[in-house]
């Protein structure tokens, strides 16, 4: 199968950007201040699409391949492949959302092979200036507006600590998971462990349910573990082509279209898809290793994580459209019902004032 442009300048772009890594420190630091979120030159995009009815908070993918643990130094070039990553997503959510992305410190590829004490400080340096900018966006942009939260790989796990923090019980996490439509957080995991300390986490039951979680990873169906779902974990997910979170196979001809690059546009029936039930990775059976190699020797052979976007492209960004929609008619409906009851009880009140006035009127005239 002939690869795109847009698959080969993504494959181009990683192998050539592997030359040896950082030399690494005696340990890794911890971050004591977040990037400055007032400053315009610490967001890739910014209140970009004005007129959609929905925000829409992006988390970038990793794409530093050279820092030992985080990029320290988000220079231009850096900031360059952040943008390229975030622009090949962005087509799903643009329809429907105004786009806010920060740069953010992000874990080097690196950090996943570190042992787990220091890959914890790097994803906690990286999680630093995620949330600062969620914040920032929270505080100055946002004003009530519905919410879409989106990341790929690294930035789905971004997603999910944003999840953590802001959407729990408090007042206004409950005013925010009032106005969550949904959260993509695709290319990672969500176990039973995280459900039950976060109940906020909620996968996605069907393809129209609000304020859950859309959540998988490409297999080919011989993978037994990898950094995205280790061995022995079991992760939820939800089958994008037929929107079943079981074992039913949806057949290629339910893909909408894979996109690879916007100029070749969309593949019809590209590929179909299953949910492994006991890992719940999801399996698309029939596409080559070889034609969608894994490119980052940090992942197994059969690992389609990279791809994880591309292969569903089409039916996602309908998606999305059809969850901003479900969405917005779910407030519409509440809001409707909320007026009916208030002229109920007002109605209710003026007859209960009539009755008493004539009560009234009648003890006055037997008096």
């Amino acid at each position: 199968m002939k690869r795109s442009f847009l698959l080969l300048a993504l494959i181009m772009l990683l192998c050539f950007a592997l030359p040896a890594f950082a030399e690494p420190a005696e340990s890794v630091p911890s971050f004591a201040q977040p990037l400055d979120y007032s400053d315009a030159a610490n967001w890739a995009y910014f209140r970009e699409g004005d007129d959609k009815p929905a925000d829409l908070f992006i988390v970038c993918p990793t794409v530093d391949t050279r820092s030992y643990a985080n990029s320290e130094d988000l220079n231009e070039k850096l900031k360059g492949r952040f943008v390229s990553a975030l622009d090949a997503e962005k087509g799903i959510y643009s329809d429907s959302c105004r786009l806010y992305s920060p740069y953010y410190r992000q874990m080097s590829i690196n950090a996943y092979t570190l042992d787990a004490n220091d890959f914890d400080k790097a994803t906690k340096n990286a999680y630093l200036d995620v949330s600062a900018a969620f914040r920032y966006y929270l505080d100055n942009e946002n004003d009530g507006r519905p919410i879409v939260l989106a990341g790929f790989s690294q930035g789905a796990q971004m997603c999910i600590e944003l999840l953590k923090e802001y959407f729990g019980n408090a007042a206004e996490g409950k005013k925010l998971t009032g106005q969550l439509v949904a959260v993509y957080a695709i290319g990672w995991r969500i176990t039973d462990e995280d459900i039950k300390a976060y109940p906020q986490i909620v996968p996605a039951k069907g393809e129209s349910d609000i304020g859950s979680v859309i959540c998988y990873e490409c297999e080919d169906g011989n993978v037994t573990g990898s950094i995205i779902i280790p061995e022995g974990v079991k992760t939820y997910s939800i089958n994008p082509l037929n929107w079943r979170t079981d074992g039913t196979a949806a057949d290629s001809s339910l893909n909408k279209g894979a996109v690879f690059s916007e100029e070749d546009g969309p593949i019809p029936g590209f590929c179909g898809a299953y949910i492994d039930e006991a890992r719940g990775s999801l399996i698309v059976p029939g596409v080559s290793t070889e034609d969608y190699p894994k490119v980052l020797d940090v992942f197994p052979d059969g690992c389609f994580h990279i791809y994880d976007n591309m292969f569903f492209y089409t039916n996602l960004k309908e998606n999305v459209s059809l969850r901003v929609n479900a969405f917005t008619e779910a407030k519409q409906q509440a809001h409707r019902s909320a007026v009916s009851w208030l002229i109920g009880a007002a109605a209710a009140v003026l007859v209960l004032c009539v009755i008493g006035l004539v009560l009234n009127n009648r003890r006055k005239a037997n008096a």
